[in-house]
């Protein structure tokens, strides 16, 4: 992953998330565990919403890798923007970058590998061309 920070508007796709109390941890600051969360949020937004959604007929995506850097500490009240793209199309597989931000300041980053399986064999299935297509819209 880069090491600069990056900025919300260098992302295709961007979600909010509203941070809650509870949230927080022992230290004040938004547990570590809750990031997943904003980055589930932003990516299944961009996979499964919308009038033609990115998976194919009985598919569905599932985590192969997820690599999260934390940058600065998040602060209950308020929300976390997520901005999301992607960087490489596989056979089967989308690699996506991710970045957090609060206040405008990102506070986390990370890179997820998604790999489409077919529902009933539950092995990886090719990404079909209409989906490539899609994808290729958030690099």
């Amino acid at each position: 992953m880069n090491d600069l920070a990056d900025a919300l508007e260098n992302y295709p796709v961007q979600a909010t998330d509203k941070l809650r109390y509870r949230d927080c941890d022992a230290q004040g600051h938004v547990n570590n565990a809750v990031y997943s969360t904003f980055l589930e949020t932003a990516r299944t937004e961009m996979l499964y919403l919308g009038d033609d959604p990115i998976l194919d007929s009985d598919c569905g995506f599932v985590i192969a890798r997820l690599e999260l850097d934390f940058m600065a500490e998040t602060h209950w009240p308020g929300s976390v923007e997520t901005g999301t793209r992607v960087l490489k199309i596989g056979n089967s597989s989308v690699t996506m970058q991710q970045a957090l931000f609060q206040n405008g300041v990102q506070v986390a980053r990370a890179k997820t590998i998604l790999v489409q399986i077919n529902q009933t064999t539950r092995k990886a299935q090719p990404l079909s061309q209409r989906a490539r297509q899609h994808l290729q819209d958030f690099t």
